[in-house]
């Protein structure tokens, strides 16, 4: 497949040099093997394809936020489709102390705070084809008084862990009231907002966005006004023992500010009225509850969803709190979408193991950006391609195309050396087999051509 054709329509976002740079990289990538690194790309591209050219490249200011939405739309896009946005941060582990923004991120993968990069990364995810496609990435780069902020939160934590004297019970004399909406957003929000604000911009004339989905580190308050802030609502997780109340319901005493908390939420004596389905599984009993909730640091009501499941031969339990700013939607497809924001971890999957967000060397901040955006440019013009393959070959795999094009790479140049060319039913023939070594699905129809 001719990948220039593909790319054609970023020509209006990049000068001629540099799309037909990204075309020679793009088919490198596709056809290397080892680590995607600016050395390895220029060792795989060809002729007119140096390691000064790929640096070259590497070091020029691109717009990708504008190219992966024009790609998306031009693409990607389905206007019947549904799409629910997506963010979360990915982290990459890095050496050195001379690439831009390094610093000590916490990685879910090895549990702890490791030296490397972060990213936050925005993502429409499909409702009906159930596939994510990143749109936006932006590097996180903590600033001094952020680090200095993180460090006092995390001494007061440690200090309050250790204090074992019991405080006074009431409210602390001389407070006052706040407005639980009008929150101070932390540089970590402010970041989210501009790109959600950019991001809508971009997109309003094309789809029609409704939700967020965020993982339960934005299970909080000041995100959720900073996603209503936007336009949206805020779809995420609280924590297992959060302090949830149903509304009060009961008579007015007659004086004072009626009472607004009621009965608080017992996850082990959930209230039948509020059960909406229950199932067995393989032994596991799960009850899906969903109610109208209070938090007393939520400024708003909320939709709140349990799921709670019961081994039924040990007893044991567990359960998961999900909830949304959106009182009106149904607990199934407010579990739908936020087990639809998973998908966002598959992108930084394939773009870890097959287009180097995890191999890059760069160390300016404009070669970073462009490596992180580049790699996962590539998982979405990667799964354009699967989707053309897979018409006649359903199990096609990103292995299969990358042994795909290194097959055709090799005839490609094989050929160039002969004195004679071969007729076109010799070529394709060769092709056909050549481009079939080394898949994981060897296809049927690779070897009746010879």
């Amino acid at each position: 497949m001719n990948i220039l054709a593909l790319l054609q329509p970023l020509n209006s976002l990049l000068t001629g040099t540099t799309l037909r740079q990204m075309n020679m990289i793009v088919q490198a990538m596709l056809a290397m093997t080892g680590r995607v690194t600016m050395l390895g790309i220029a060792r795989w591209s060809g002729a007119g394809g140096s390691y000064r050219t790929v640096q070259r490249f590497f070091h020029t200011v691109i717009p990708w936020a504008e190219m992966l939405w024009l790609f998306f739309q031009r693409y990607l896009l389905w206007a019947k489709d549904e799409y629910i946005l997506a963010g979360d941060e990915v982290v990459v582990s890095k050496a050195g102390k001379e690439t831009y923004g390094l610093d000590r991120f916490f990685s879910s993968l090895y549990q702890r705070a490791i030296p490397g990069l972060a990213f936050f990364a925005l993502s429409l995810v499909s409702v009906q084809q159930r596939h994510s496609y990143p749109v936006m990435i932006e590097q996180v780069v903590r600033t001094a008084e952020e680090k200095a902020a993180s460090r006092a939160k995390t001494e007061k934590r440690k200090c309050k862990g250790k204090s074992t004297a019991p405080g006074k019970r009431g409210r602390p004399k001389g407070s006052k009231s706040r407005n639980k909406q009008s929150v101070t957003l932390n540089p970590e929000l402010q970041r989210i907002q501009a790109m959600l604000e950019k991001l809508l911009k971009r997109t309003q004339e094309w789809i029609t966005l409704k939700y967020v989905a965020l993982d339960g580190h934005f299970g909080h308050n000041a995100a959720l006004q900073m996603v209503l802030r936007c336009g949206l609502h805020l779809i995420s997780k609280l924590r297992s023992d959060a302090a949830l109340y149903l509304p009060y319901d009961g008579p007015y005493c007659g004086h004072g500010q009626p009472k607004k908390y009621g009965d608080k939420i017992n996850y082990s004596r959930l209230p039948e009225k509020h059960l909406k389905r229950s199932f067995v599984e393989d032994g596991i009993q799960t009850c899906i509850y969903q109610a109208v909730m209070l938090h007393k640091e939520f400024a708003q009501s909320l939709n709140g969803v349990i799921i709670a499941k019961t081994n039924l031969q040990t007893q044991a339990r567990a359960h998961v709190v999900l909830f949304s700013s959106d009182l009106d939607l149904p607990f199934d497809k407010l579990i739908d979408a936020y087990s639809l924001r998973f998908q966002i971890e598959f992108n930084f999957r394939d773009a870890k193991q097959f287009w180097g967000l995890e191999d890059f060397m760069a160390v300016s901040q404009t070669a970073v950006t462009n490596a992180a955006n580049l790699s996962l440019f590539m998982v979405n013009l990667v799964y354009l391609l699967l989707k053309r393959y897979r018409q006649s070959d359903p199990l096609f795999s990103t292995l299969d195309l990358k042994a795909h094009y290194r097959g055709c790479m090799y005839v490609f140049e094989t050929i160039k050396m002969l004195p004679q060319k071969p007729d076109d039913i010799f070529v394709a023939n060769i092709f056909t087999k050549v481009a079939a070594l080394g898949r994981i699905h060897p296809s049927e129809t690779a070897f009746s051509l010879i």
